[in-house]
This record gives C-alpha cells, structure tokens and sequence, in this order.
C-alpha cells in the first residue's frame, strides 16, 4: 500500500493526525515513527557533509533543497531511528509544495498528534531547526524568484 498523495500541506498534515489517532499509546507511535524513517530514500554518505548539516539538532540532520518557488523538494537524513521518522512526517508536509505554501505552513500536526509533549527537549529544539531552516530555504526561493 503506497501512502497517499496529499494536495496540499495543510491535507498531509490532516492525514497525519488521523494515522496517528490509530494508536492507543506512544509506543506504538514511535515505532511508527521508526518504520516511516525507515522508508525514507537513502541519502548518500557524500552529501552528508557539514555545508548541509541542521546545527541545534542533537543527532546529526542533513538536509538539502532543490527546485525553485513553484515547487521545492527536500532530500534529509539523520543517524537517528525516531528523528528520521520526524524527517519523513516534516518531508511529507513541507516537501513538493511552492515555497509560499512551505513558508506560511505552521506544522500544526506536531500539536495534533501529542508530538510536542512526547518529544525530549533536545528533539523539540532539532524539529524547530530543522523547520526554520527548510522555511528559511523557501523564503531565499520566493527571493530569488
């Protein structure tokens, strides 16, 4: 089964929180964190480098943008099981959107799915690095454009 083609961030987010509402507990949840990081393209050892590097993340994060203001992709990893799975959920709202949309996206879903009170303060500060910088990566693409 091949996940959804959400329309727009706002729909992944929705389709999101209602994947997570079939988990009674957080168990469950991470390990559904950790199988969606599984599933993440692999990302080669040589873009790893410290020019595509997330700083404020306590695992390493590499993330890397391409395309342009009509449409942005992002490519990320990390070395972290439950951060690559927070990679996936971020990617599938903010990836393959324009970047007004990926810009003025607030990543409700962190909220809807009890992430934000789950997460150790060290992962909260990663999310909301790795967050600013693929925003800030959006806003240079609107810019440019």
């Amino acid at each position: 089964m091949s996940a959804p083609v959400e329309t727009s961030a706002l729909d992944a987010q929705a389709a999101i929180a209602e994947e997570f509402a079939f988990f009674s507990d957080w168990t469950e949840r991470y390990q559904y964190l950790i199988d969606l990081g599984r599933q993440l393209p692999a990302f080669p050892d040589e873009r790893k480098t410290e020019e595509n590097r997330v700083h404020g993340c306590q695992s390493m994060v590499w993330l890397i943008p391409s395309g342009d203001a009509s449409r942005m992709h992002f490519d990320a990893a990390s070395d972290s099981a439950i951060v690559s799975g927070l990679i996936a959920l971020v990617l599938r709202v903010y990836s393959d959107r324009p970047a007004r949309e990926i810009v003025e996206t607030e990543p409700a879903f962190i909220q809807e799915i009890g992430l934000a009170k789950h997460l150790s303060p060290t992962r909260s500060n990663g999310l909301a690095a790795m967050l600013a910088r693929l925003k800030a990566y959006a806003a240079q693409a609107i810019s440019a454009s």
